[in-house]
Formats: C-alpha cells, structure tokens, sequence
C-alpha cells in the first residue's frame, strides 16, 4: 500500500472523525423510532462505528508514530552533517525568497 502523506492522512483523520460524530448525533436522534427494524439498523450502525472508532484510533497513533520517527530521523542527520544541514537550509530559504518576491 502506498504512504498517504502527513498532510492528507491528518486531513483524512479530520474527516473521518467528523463523520463518525455525525453518525453518532445521528443515531441519538434516532433513537426514539420505533420498530424492531429500526432497532437493529441502529445496533449495526452502533458497531460499525465502534469498529471505525478503533481503527480511526490505530491510523491516528501509526501516523503520530510515523512523525515521532522522522523527526527522530531529521534530528539525527542535523547531528551528524550540521554543515550539509546549514547549506540546504540556506538554499530552500533563497528558494522561497525568490519565489516571494517574483509576486
């Protein structure tokens, strides 16, 4: 499977919590329905967010973990090539001043 990047997997952890949350309110306005039907829809429904809910939770901890290491691994290679570090840091920095001020 192909990594999702940081900003679209937050985006998407975002997102699906925000549905969960509407599935949720949903399910409490429902609530009063009668029926054995309805009732049985919403302990389904019930599940599967509870299911969501949990591996919303491992997405969100496997991308906060994904972080934690390449800040881990930034931190290390600014240790041991701070000259190289300094130097890219002074390019990407032209870069963006060039790209400012052509607007």
């Amino acid at each position: 499977m192909a990594e999702i990047p940081t900003v679209q997997s937050d985006r998407l952890i975002s997102d699906l919590h925000a549905v969960v949350a509407e599935a949720e309110s949903l399910l409490r306005a429902t609530a009063g329905s009668a029926g054995e039907g309805a009732s049985e829809l919403r302990a389904k429904v019930q599940a599967s967010l509870d299911r969501a809910k949990h591996n919303l939770a491992d997405l969100q901890e496997a991308a906060v973990e994904r972080a934690r290491a390449a800040g881990r691994a930034t931190d290390a290679y600014v240790h041991e090539n701070p000259w190289q570090s300094i130097g890219l840091a002074a390019g990407v920095g032209l870069l963006l001043g060039m790209l400012i001020s052509r607007r």
